[in-house]
């Protein structure tokens, strides 16, 4: 109890000195620690900087004290097949440990609007789980300050160095798609990945070009799409690159999501192609619905589903770390790998 009464009275001191130089009050103090909308955003900013310049971080007795029984995951878009991997994987470790999910959507794909940061310093959830390229530094800080841990699940970025991530080798996983290519036969392999502000599809791109360079295949930059990963912007690049004459159009397309990959399938069948005997086809994440494509989709298992669990364990052991002894920012990379299905076959001719 001795130590218990040290910490508390440790961080009235602290609280009252930061009151003091902020020229508020303590109630006002603990309405932006708690994030209560009812304070001006000037005296927010103000309190916020002070808080991250003094090095405070709330310290409680425990979980059930100071935290919801919630792990916060949160997108900037819910899509149907892709995000529920994610979600099943996160599900099902919250549930080993006793806690629910709280499902946020907010922001763009790069990070969350500043919208969603005072809604989860509100309901104080054990851990968060972003599914974006990065957080701004003001928004980590506030989480640490409020002894929020998160990690970003990167398939679709490379946070800095100092945030906790869960991603995938893309790298790897672009170079076994081309490979897998040109072992069939193909030389006139095209890529279309996502947009070309996005980590995994630069590298995912870098492995395309990897595999093609080591085999002494020419790369036309016309055959390099940067789109997004949806149906449509699969189905519109296709479009473009099987409207080309016979002897120039690719043989075989790399997609950098399986939507994606849908998507040219659309365009083969638009323009009279038979998948795989004039085009093949390979996609990526291995989401359900590739194996009942048809043909079944050939393409590279990303582990979406352990990328949500591992993200959650990370929170949970980040959450459990003393505040003043933190251990190195964790990144877990897991692999990716090929699986063969009827979507692809040595070319015609």
């Amino acid at each position: 109890m001795r130590n218990m009464s040290m910490d508390v009275s440790a961080e009235r001191v602290t609280l009252a000195e930061i009151a003091d130089e902020a020229g508020v009050s303590l109630s006002t103090i603990s309405k932006v620690l708690n994030g209560r909308s009812d304070v001006s955003p000037g005296t927010r900013s103000r309190v916020e900087a002070l808080l991250q310049r003094s090095g405070y971080v709330r310290r409680g007795a425990g979980r059930s004290e100071t935290h919801a029984d919630l792990i916060e995951l949160v997108f900037h878009e819910l899509d149907a097949i892709w995000s529920m991997e994610l979600i099943g994987g996160v599900e099902s470790v919250a549930k080993e440990h006793g806690l629910s999910v709280v499902l946020t959507v907010s922001g763009s794909r790069h990070a969350p609007g500043p919208d969603w940061i005072d809604g989860v310093i509100r309901r104080r959830p054990v851990g968060v789980v972003l599914v974006f390229s990065e957080l701004a530094p003001e928004y980590r800080e506030q989480l640490r300050t409020r002894s929020i841990p998160f990690v970003i699940i990167d398939p679709a970025g490379d946070p800095s160095p100092e945030v906790p991530s869960v991603g995938s080798a893309n790298w790897s996983g672009g170079l076994a798609a081309t490979r897998h290519l040109i072992e069939l036969g193909h030389r006139r392999i095209a890529a279309i990945t996502g947009p070309d502000d996005m980590m995994c599809s630069l590298a995912r791109i870098d492995g395309y070009r990897s595999a093609m360079n080591s085999a002494g295949l020419p790369i036309d930059p016309a055959w390099i799409r940067f789109g997004d990963f949806h149906v449509t912007g699969g189905r519109d690049h296709a479009s473009g690159l099987l409207a080309l004459p016979a002897g120039e159009r690719p043989t075989a397309i790399f997609a950098g999501s399986d939507l994606q990959a849908l998507g040219v399938m659309d365009a083969a069948r638009a323009a009279g192609l038979s998948v795989p005997d004039e085009l093949s086809i390979v996609g990526y994440d291995d989401v359900p619905i590739s194996r009942w494509m048809n043909p079944p989709l050939t393409t590279v298992h990303q582990p979406l589903r352990r990328m949500g669990e591992e993200a959650v364990r990370l929170a949970l052991r980040l959450a459990a770390e003393p505040h003043d002894h933190p251990a190195p920012t964790p990144r877990m990379d897991l692999a990716t790998h090929l699986v063969v299905r009827a979507s692809t076959a040595a070319p015609v001719g």
